[in-house]
């Protein structure tokens, strides 16, 4: 099996290392008449200043993207700008074929988004080395003294002109964003011209992120109307250089904020491909068109192995694709394309110092004839090819890439249980469903820049190993009106009422939190149609109003809600579990330590109260408990109460955010928690935070009650009965 990443980069005929020339040879006359066999994609990664610089991706068929470079920048922010970072990275090829020109936004945006007054240009022959200069707008041309900001630069050709046109938005004082465009100079060094309006806007609206393309003898301009609305408008001219007309209405395919419009000519004449940054949930949608008028959404076709923002998408040949392989992939980057489907894909730990791979595969893969299906094809080539036999330990493997020198990595193969789910989730909660003899997990769905997730689902096993996607069960865009943001933390609880089961399903929206009905744990759940907790209670400074818990009292029967983010309060849950008794609000928050994540379970005549310390983007995020007596008596807190914390040796971080469960007619107890992901969750820095991973293992007490420090393991758990 050829990966995505490769296919169709393989040539028929050509042996793995030849020359470049030969490699240009054959690709012109295996595809368009352009020569243009791939694709590569250039883009920043986010607003902290290390994400602020460029970063190259390349694809065989403009819809599977792999990082170059470890998803590490390509050029030095740095040495390039003014401010030490860059954004909006847009190439283009030269009207000669062989030379690249690129411009970016000269910006770190912790600045402020008025900060910037710069763009850069840069240049290049083999899109490895580049040559670039700084412009500063304001400096450079008079009557900008109240420039505000310099934004998204974009470069094509004027063949009238036989010049290179450079276009961008600018602001100035309280006038509205507009593009101007003015002309480079012979060396692509400066700009010679004075900027000029581009598009005059009939709304007089802000207007950024514009991207021309040229079809049918029509200048198509793709922008964003920032201030005034939210998505990507087109205006359309004979001329390159004004004349622009509205063509008034929205052309992205969702209704999220979007920005950063790209458009490219797919290489085999089946169309264009229109891309923008769907930024609040730190992902990018493709969008596919034969027109540049009607566009339908692909993003069912598209991977990527990263988190692009605003960037562009150059079609390139053969010969230059295998130039960048050559330069920025290297075989730690291969032996991370497996296309055997058992493997976690998420958790692949590649070690280029020790020349070591992990992989990680679901329960129950036979492990005596398996094969990874590393990605080959031309300019790679794994070996051995086929299966292997990796139930007696690792198996060698030599990897070529290009030019570079073979290497060898031991591979090893190993039937992990955690993460016990496929996938970024966080904040688990678990549940027994005595109506189905099942278990259930209900995470937070993770991964989404921001904690910007806007859905709920479940999963269900009846061994705590093997677990079942039984999909979204509860969405906040469709099925909750009065939030419809952050959907995290929830918790839940089976009642048996009349007879019958029903289950109330706790949840946070938008720092509050709700409650949904359903009469199967697997839902459909139906919204109460409001708040439950929507506000501090008395005598709170700060924190939100999140992560609920509900705890029923097997001594009385009686059911609590528990929540809190810098303060644990807890409430009667009234007897038609949608409502709380307000004027029986109490704040119990145990000690400094506690952060967020309240978990109540009962043991043996002791309420155990856990909870967590520090914040989910810290590597220290961690669990601590107390106990006591009775639900509503005195907390007491042992000198050694922190029973779940990282480990290092092991690339274990972040691991936080419990809940506990008992397999039923036992005194066995199983923690459930979130980690950041392994292996690349403690290089992600915040980011980390919001790709967490859920993960099972097992919880054991003292004599006296008190709980042991759980183990984080790989391994996890074995099946429960």
């Amino acid at each position: 099996m050829i990966h995505p990443f490769f296919k169709y980069l393989a040539i028929t005929a050509i042996t793995l290392f030849v020359s470049e020339g030969t490699v240009l040879a054959q690709a012109k006359k295996s595809s368009d008449t352009n020569g243009n066999t791939a694709y590569l994609f250039t883009y920043f990664t986010g607003n902290s200043k290390a994400e602020e610089a460029i970063r190259f991706a390349i694809s065989s068929d403009g819809y599977h993207y792999s990082a170059l470079n470890n998803n590490n920048p390509v050029i030095s922010s740095e040495k390039i700008s003014s401010t030490g970072g860059v954004r909006d990275p847009h190439i283009l090829r030269g009207a000669d074929n062989k030379t690249f020109y690129m411009v970016a936004t000269d910006m770190v945006s912790a600045k402020g988004w008025n900060s910037n007054r710069a763009m850069v240009l840069l240049k290049s022959t083999d899109l490895i080395h580049w040559t670039s200069s700084i412009v500063n707008i304001q400096e450079r041309f008079p009557n900008n003294e109240n420039l505000l900001r310099v934004w998204a630069p974009q470069t094509i050709y004027d063949a009238k002109a036989k010049k290179y046109m450079v276009y961008w938005s600018m602001k100035h004082g309280n006038d509205p964003d507009k593009i101007y465009y003015a002309y480079a100079n012979a060396t692509f060094t400066d700009l010679e011209t004075e900027p000029k309006q581009l598009f005059f806007s009939p709304t007089n609206g802000s207007c950024i992120d514009g991207d021309i393309i040229y079809e049918k003898g029509k200048y198509n301009l793709f922008f964003k109307t920032e201030g005034n609305g939210n998505g990507i408008k087109k205006a359309v001219s004979d001329e390159l250089t004004g004349g622009y007309k509205l063509q008034d209405r929205y052309l992205q395919q969702t209704t999220e904020a979007v920005e950063g419009a790209g458009v490219f000519k797919l290489n085999h004449g089946d169309g264009y491909i229109l891309m923008y940054d769907v930024y609040m949930k730190g992902r990018y949608q493709f969008t596919k068109s034969t027109d540049l008028e009607h566009f339908t959404v692909v993003d069912q076709d598209i991977t990527m192995d990263f988190h692009p923002r605003h960037g562009t998408v150059l079609p390139i040949t053969q010969a230059e694709a295998n130039r960048l392989l050559t330069q920025w992939y290297n075989p730690a980057a291969v032996l991370q394309k497996v296309g055997n489907k058992a493997i976690k894909q998420h958790n692949i730990v590649v070690d280029s110092v020790t020349k070591t791979v992990y992989l990680p595969v679901q329960a129950g893969t036979s492990l005596k004839a398996f094969n990874p299906q590393f990605s080959t094809a031309f300019g790679v080539s794994v070996l051995p090819v086929g299966n292997a036999d990796f139930s007696k330990g690792p198996v060698k493997y030599t990897v070529k890439v290009g030019n570079q020198a073979p290497e060898s990595y031991s591979v090893s193969v190993s039937a992990d249980h955690n993460p016990v789910l496929n996938g970024y989730y966080a904040d688990p909660e678990i549940l027994y469903s005595n109506k189905n003899k099942k278990y259930y997990l209900y995470p937070t769905s993770d991964g989404f820049t921001g904690w910007s997730g806007t859905y709920f689902k479940t999963f269900s096993s009846t061994d705590l190993v093997n677990w079942k996607d039984e999909g979204v069960i509860l969405d906040l865009e469709k099925d909750v009106s009065w939030a419809k943001k952050n959907a995290w933390a929830p918790t839940i609880t089976e009642k048996k009422i009349n007879g019958s089961y029903k289950y109330f399903y706790y949840f946070t929206a938008a720092q509050k939190i709700g409650v949904a009905v359903a009469d199967d744990p697997a839902g459909p759940f139906k919204d109460s149609g409001k708040a439950l907790i929507s506000k501090r209670p008395a005598g709170t400074r700060g924190g939100q109003e999140i992560d609920p818990d509900v705890f029923t009292d097997p001594k009385t029967g009686k059911s609590y809600l528990l929540w809190g983010n810098g303060h644990m309060a807890v409430a009667p849950l009234n007897d038609d579990m949608l409502s709380i008794d307000t004027t029986s609000i109490r704040v119990i928050t145990p000690n400094n330590s506690f952060r967020e994540g309240t978990e109540v379970f009962y043991r043996n005549g002791k309420y155990y109260f856990l909870w967590s310390e520090d914040d989910t983007r810290s590597e220290n995020y961690r669990v601590r408990y107390g106990y006591s007596d009775s639900f509503d008596g005195k907390m007491i807190i042992p000198n050694d109460n922190l029973i779940l914390s990282k480990r290092p040796e092991k690339g274990l971080y972040g691991t936080g955010h419990n809940s506990v469960i008992q397999v039923p007619g036992k005194d066995e107890w199983y923690m459930v928690y979130h980690r950041f992901n392994r292996p690349k969750g403690i290089t992600m820095g915040d980011a980390a935070g919001y790709n967490r991973e859920v993960c099972i293992d097992k919880m054991e007490f003292n004599a006296d009650g008190t709980i042991k420090a759980v183990e984080p393991t790989l391994t996890g758990i074995k099946p429960v009965k």
